[in-house]
């Protein structure tokens, strides 16, 4: 195998070029697809981490109604099961490796669930892809649950309570007030975690989805070349991330342009 870069080496890339660019839309894909899911998961996540879900709350109040200042009745009145699976989740998740939980959910979760057999586009095998973007979106869910939290919590209790007054229930306020400004806040975040994810995408090559990095291990097995066609690589993902960030720093600075009085 060649060890120099050599600008013959990448004539013989070139009839593998139909790779990349599906490898290309495959990444896009994976991307797209992941914040979808992790922002749906994250969502969820973020309320049950802030509700008040307390069903032991009974054991904590004493025979004349009062609230019980101590001791081990009081503490589990105040346990909150939702918020516990919500936080257990986070913290597992973003404390273990990425390649860990794909290799869990590919050869763990779905060894038992049986996918269909079939192709998107005609070369996506579903069977692969389908894995890579469940472990892909829980994992991203984990990190964004804490952003959107962050955003809700912004957001100031005066609203809460002007929306109690005006008889709005406790869902509508989530849907029509606070969401709406916690999503303003947090959409430059939510955005860059979208970048994260272009660049960790490239581990799902190892469960065998088509990205980017699999076209990579194709040229290298049969050109035997190992630099060039990561230096292609190189170049597709800094074309994806670096327009995209720059995309997302100009919408930043629209938006905070409306903040300013």
């Amino acid at each position: 195998m060649d060890q120099f870069i050599k600008l013959s080496n990448f004539s013989k890339i070139a009839p593998y070029a139909q790779l990349f660019r599906q490898g290309l839309l495959v990444t896009i894909l994976l991307s797209l697809f992941t914040v979808i899911i992790g922002f749906c998961l994250a969502l969820i996540l973020a309320l049950m981490r802030m509700s008040n879900f307390r069903p032991f709350r009974f054991l904590g109040i004493d025979k004349e109604g009062h609230q019980k200042e101590g001791g081990a009745l009081a503490a589990i009145s105040k346990f909150n099961p939702l918020a516990f699976l919500a936080t257990a989740y986070v913290e597992i998740l973003r404390s273990t490796p990425v390649i860990v939980q794909i290799f869990i959910i590919y050869f763990g979760v779905f060894s038992i669930i049986e996918l269909p057999n079939f192709q998107l586009f005609g070369f996506i095998k579903f069977g692969r892809f389908f894995p890579g973007v469940v472990a892909l979106g829980m994992n991203s869910g984990a990190y964004l649950c804490e952003i959107i939290r962050a955003g809700i919590q912004s957001i100031d209790g005066g609203q809460t309570e002007a929306a109690r007054s005006l008889g709005l229930s406790q869902t509508q306020n989530l849907r029509h007030i606070i969401l709406p400004q916690a999503l303003k806040n947090i959409l430059p975040a939510i955005a860059n975690e979208f970048v994260v994810i272009i660049k960790e995408s490239a581990i799902t090559y190892t469960i065998g989805v088509q990205d980017i990095m699999s076209a990579v291990n194709a040229v290298k097995g049969a050109t035997f070349v190992i630099l060039e066609p990561l230096l292609v690589a190189t170049a597709i993902y800094f074309c994806l991330c670096f327009p995209t960030s720059k995309l997302i720093a100009y919408f930043e600075r629209r938006m905070s342009h409306g903040d300013k009085r």
